[in-house]
């Protein structure tokens, strides 16, 4: 694990940090609006299983049963076209962010430089979640077990790794500026 965090403060430059950023903003702001009315489209109020905080099997049954048959394929579809580029590209915009101001405000030799690697969870999680979410819809109207209690785990486990690597993200630019600011006063 090591490696790979030294790796990323090696990679995560300015000139890294900040198209990861404009990628991100600029795919959130052009794909999310059209993937949320996928969702209200097929869902009919009931939502989706990966924008819910916490999800219950019965919901999850609920949701796939709502969504019909060519809502469950859309959902499929949109997991593993739109929904795994998009964990890769919030992964690699926390990642680089927080390596970049993390090797700025932080020794060489703390052991807190190994919060660069928070956001690979929240992935790794989101993925796992992925791939729970689209076996229940593949599956319906059979039951697959496995899946809904995977999706169950794996969705509010997403949800605390990149909320706490949005909450790192914020308080390390805070702290960041604050030195900054120190810095110019003197």
């Amino acid at each position: 694990m090591k490696k790979v965090s030294d790796f990323l403060y090696r990679f995560s430059t300015g000139w890294v940090a900040l198209p990861a950023l404009l990628i991100f903003f600029t795919f959130s702001l052009l794909t999310l609006p059209g993937e949320n009315q996928r969702t209200e489209m097929y869902g009919q109020g009931v939502g989706s299983p990966d924008t819910s905080l916490i999800n219950s099997g019965e919901r999850l049954i609920t949701i796939a049963e709502t969504y019909g048959e060519e809502g469950r394929a859309a959902y499929i579809k949109a997991r593993w076209t739109f929904d795994l580029a998009f964990p890769i590209l919030y992964t690699v915009f926390y990642l680089t962010s927080i390596s970049f101001i993390l090797k700025r405000i932080v020794r060489k030799e703390s052991k807190l430089r190994i919060l660069n690697l928070l956001p690979l969870l929240g992935m790794v999680f989101d993925l796992a979640e992925n791939s729970a979410t689209t076996s229940i819809m593949s599956a319906y109207p059979g039951l697959n077990p496995a899946g809904l209690l995977l999706a169950q785990v794996f969705t509010p486990l997403k949800w605390l790794f990149v909320g706490l690597s949005m909450i790192l993200l914020v308080l390390l630019l805070l702290i960041w500026l604050v030195k900054a600011a120190e810095v110019i006063r003197k």
